[in-house]
């Protein structure tokens, strides 16, 4: 059977790339293979066969699937080896193209789209998200779907002391030389604009990261201009749908109805009569709806109107009078608060506040052993650092369910974490694993660079030792229908963010930048929008950097008495079997005769010994030390006396560690009975006076000798 192949191939970066069309997956409304060096995605969409004309939002579903076999493994857990619910990793990886692919569609459309990036085959060159946005950008756009695109995405990266922009560095270039990196990034749009972008910058400037940037809508277009040759020859005419409009009898109705309503509802600066004032209108509009005979999809077209005439009225107001709702200016940043200490029995908290976005922050420190194992299709990684969001419905005022974090949840403590895992210390420094949780408690506008202020607070209440404070700000941006005028907004909140054209959070340290992430709703922004949003984030940056130094300038330089204390080592790798013992008797001897936590030890030889206090750690570290260490003629060692013999004592001074005095060694003089000096489990200190073939002799009269009698 012939599948009627059809393979469109260019070169980017240096390696091969190809989208292949053909009778695979010939029941979707488009399916491509793409491939970028040895790695291989099949992206599909999928629309709906009717119009959900009762339905208040566009069913646009982004799904990314991970594949184990794609990289040659088989995972999961011991009892069911196949994949099962999505990792962070492949969520963030869907949201990415989600981000990048929706400002595309028109936001009226009622009838369902899917699109399905599966990965079928992973290289440890080529990272799939490239590949993976590239190649449903290219099935969306030879579909029959109704979209703007074509669109496609380029990570850059630059390391430090270098000019040079790397464009779709390999996974290889950049493995283990993040700490090299000034900064690492996804930047994804049109032919002209930028309408995506994720960042982990370590405090870089912001002129190189502009200059990435304009290298990056460089290549961009490039390859969004290849989709085009390959769409001329594939693609479908475009289905006509049903889109949630009024009509224009109705239209002119609504218009009648609102009057000023909407725009005194909006510009109340009060959050909570604001949201009331709206939904007030609502429930008239649909009473009025309802007396007219209208229809439930009526109704829904009527919000959408709705909620375009407000889009229409913020457009309207910032542009020819700067005025925003809550009366601020373009560039000024709601009111700061800022406190730490809130919870005297965790490791470290804060509680951070701008206007009515909240975050409580808390930091929890454990030993080594608390790492979180992370197995993907893409690595298999021990975490070190872990930031988790939590967003309840009572911090927006509404009920609802709490089943676990969402992919806006995951989304946003990725952000955060990024934010911040530049600052820590080094393992070496600092050989703890470090957990920040970040608690919603209100919000309105921007609680992911909330939690970068409170996260970034608690770490240094904790006693974390972090490089230097940092903060975050959301800008927003509203321009006119042709792009051509244009207004930036600092520290955006509800409404602008709504009904505004991009949420661009930026956060970093007076230093510099550390993590941006960029979402649209409209084609895109320019270079020069880009440049201007960078300036004016950075005053605000600063300005909220104040508020946190006030609250607490730099790291405590005590933990906290309720934080374990962890104390390490390096050790002979040869020597890590008599530390572990056999069967882990040695090792599980030491915790339990001290105390102690955990001994974690790795294959470099590295010891890291835990304990709930000072004490504890010591006595185990101790014990630890006094198993590793060569014994050598004229130390000083103590034991327990473990055995009487005719003719000495053994003393056991550490783990499978013991020595004996003769009698002629316990004291001066002659001695008729070992009892006589020494009794079964007497603590006693003793010189080494010999040690040879693995044998010990030991001695407490040279220990007791005046040093003149030598």
């Amino acid at each position: 059977m012939d599948i009627k192949r059809r393979v469109f191939k260019t070169e980017f970066a240096g390696r091969p790339l190809s989208f292949e069309v053909s009778r695979v997956g010939e029941q979707a409304d488009s399916a491509i293979i793409g491939r970028y060096g040895d790695t291989v995605v099949l992206a599909t969409v999928v629309m709906g066969k009717s119009d959900k004309a009762g339905m208040d939002y566009f069913p646009l579903t982004v799904n990314y699937e991970e594949k184990f076999y794609a990289a040659g493994k088989i995972l999961g857990s011991r009892f069911s080896r196949r994949e099962g619910k999505s990792s962070d990793e492949a969520i963030l990886s869907g949201r990415l193209i989600d981000r990048t692919i929706r400002p595309l569609f028109n936001s009226a459309m009622r009838r369902e789209v899917q699109v399905v990036v599966t990965v079928l085959q992973i290289d440890s060159v080529n990272d799939p998200d490239f590949i993976g946005l590239l190649t449903a950008s290219m099935a969306l756009t030879v579909s029959r779907i109704p979209w703007g695109g074509p669109v496609a995405g380029v990570k850059i990266s630059k390391f430090k002391n270098k000019e040079e922009v790397l464009v779709n560095p390999s996974l290889m270039d950049i493995k283990d030389k993040e700490s090299d990196l000034d900064f690492d990034a996804f930047v994804a749009g049109t032919k002209d604009k930028i309408n995506m972008i994720e960042l982990g910058g370590n405090e870089v400037n912001e002129k190189y990261v502009v200059g990435g940037f304009a290298m990056a809508q460089q290549q961009i277009t490039e390859l969004t201009k290849f989709q085009e040759t390959v769409a001329k020859e594939l693609a479908k005419p475009k289905v006509e749908v049903y889109l949630a409009v009024p009509e224009k009898d109705l239209e002119q109705k609504l218009n009648d109805f609102f009057g000023n309503k909407l725009e005194e509802a909006l510009y109340n600066p009060d959050k909570i009569k604001r949201e009331e004032m709206l939904y007030r209108i609502k429930d008239d509009m649909r009473l009025m709806l309802e007396d007219m005979g209208g229809e439930e999809k009526e109704y829904i077209a009527a919000e959408v109107y709705m909620e375009s005439r407000l889009d229409e009225i913020l457009h309207k107001k910032i542009l020819d009078e700067e005025k925003r709702p809550d009366g601020r200016k373009l560039d000024e940043v709601r009111d700061l608060y800022a406190e730490v200490g809130i919870l005297n029995r965790v490791h470290g908290s804060a509680l951070f506040v701008r206007g009515n976005t909240q975050s409580l922050s808390v930091t929890t420190i454990a030993p080594p052993g608390s790492e979180q194992l992370v197995e993907s299709m893409r690595n298999s990684i021990k975490r070190r650092f872990m930031l988790h969001y939590n967003f309840p419905p009572y911090s927006v005022g509404e009920t609802g369910g709490f089943r676990g974090p969402g992919r806006r949840d995951i989304g946003h403590g990725s952000l955060a974490e990024k934010a911040l895992r530049p600052l820590l210390p080094s393992y070496e420094a600092f050989p703890y694993v470090i957990r920040v949780v970040s608690e919603i408690l209100s919000s309105n506008g921007s609680s992911s660079m909330a939690t970068v202020c409170a996260g970034g607070l608690s770490l240094m209440d904790a006693g974390v030792p972090i490089r230097r404070p940092a903060a975050g700000i959301a800008m927003g941006l509203i321009t006119d229908e042709k792009g051509e005028k244009y207004k930036v907004l600092t520290d955006i909140q509800g409404p602008e963010d709504h009904y505004g054209d991009m949420d661009f959070k930026v956060a970093g340290t007076e230093e510099g930048v550390t993590a941006i992430q960029l979402d649209v709703k409209i084609n895109g922004i320019n270079m020069e929008m880009v440049e201007k949003v960078l300036a004016q984030a950075k005053l605000a940056r600063l300005h909220i950097l104040k508020t946190i130094t006030g609250a607490l300038k730099e790291p405590r330089k005590e933990l906290s008495e309720y934080a374990p204390v962890v104390l390490s080592l390096t050790i002979n790798p040869e020597k890590i079997g008599e530390v572990i013992g056999p069967g882990g008797k040695t090792i599980n001897g030491i915790i339990a005769a001290t105390g102690a936590t955990t001994i974690d030890i790795d294959q470099s030889g590295k010891v890291y010994v835990a304990g709930p206090n000072k004490e504890t750690a010591e006595a185990a570290f101790k014990i630890v030390k006094s198993i590793v260490t060569d014994i050598e003629v004229g130390q000083i060692v103590e034991g327990n006396v473990v055995k009487i013999l005719d003719f000495g004592a053994i003393v056991e001074f550490g783990p499978n560690k013991d020595g004996m005095i003769h009698v002629s060694e316990l004291k001066e003089g002659f001695v008729k009975k070992v009892e006589d000096v020494v009794k079964l489990g007497d603590f006693v200190r003793a010189k080494v006076i010999r040690a040879e073939g693995g044998k010990v002799s030991l001695s407490l009269k040279a220990l007791n000798k005046p040093e003149t009698d030598k």
